[in-house]
């Protein structure tokens, strides 16, 4: 019976994923632990106070860094909080290398591990993520799904229905909890913009760090 959980968070796109999945399993014992992936304040703290996610129960720190580093820096940090918080289970939540770091860990100490977005695929394995997300998949003994499609990649690689579940999008639950909130005329008048405009953020290496991309 499961009656302690640990949340993992490294990035914002996961404080997004994570606030309704907290809020959910309210009954049960709960901590949050903040690798500190993401560690400027409006990639961090404003989302926990906006989301309304209780404060961290530890920020790891970590910071920027190599893969290889932050990865490192994130297991060494996370299998001390594991070892002395002893959770039933472990969530960890889309593709960055906290994801993977704490699956890591949790799978070695034989804790039981939950993936919030398992079985995503780009199909590309030059991206770091798609690496991250097919061996978080691999370890995970929950794999929870946005989208049947998402069932069938799994199975493709070897991964028994059985561990597949179609549970929803979190993203999306949180949009529509916080659609009310969103002063859109400030907004439009701040910036000049017509009623009608798209917003896009663009932050992968590949998409932002080569000129004329």
């Amino acid at each position: 019976m499961i009656t302690s959980i640990a949340h993992v968070l490294g990035t914002r796109p996961n404080l997004v994923k994570a606030a309704p999945v907290v809020a959910a399993l309210g009954d049960l014992d709960q901590s949050v632990l903040h690798t500190g992936q993401h560690y400027d304040e409006r990639l961090s703290k404003v989302f926990f106070d906006e989301l309304g996610l209780p404060e961290p129960d530890v920020n790891l720190g970590v910071g920027s860094g190599g893969h290889a580093e932050q990865t490192a820096a994130v297991m060494v940090g996370l299998e001390r909080e594991f070892v002395r918080r002893a959770p039933d289970l472990v969530v960890v939540y889309g593709d960055v290398n906290s994801t993977i770091a704490a699956a890591l860990v949790a799978a070695k100490l034989h804790i039981p591990v939950a993936h919030v977005e398992a079985g995503l695929r780009s199909f590309d394995m030059t991206m770091p993520e798609e690496v991250n997300r097919r061996l978080t998949d691999q370890l995970s003994d929950l794999c929870l799904v946005t989208s049947p499609e998402a069932i069938g990649h799994l199975a493709a690689e070897g991964i028994p229905v059985g561990r597949a579940h179609l549970v929803g999008n979190p993203m999306i639950d949180t949009l529509l909890a916080n659609l009310g909130k969103f002063d859109t005329g400030r907004v439009r008048s701040r910036y000049g913009l017509p009623d009608r405009y798209v917003l896009a953020t663009m932050h992968r290496p590949a998409n932002v760090d080569a000129p004329g991309t």
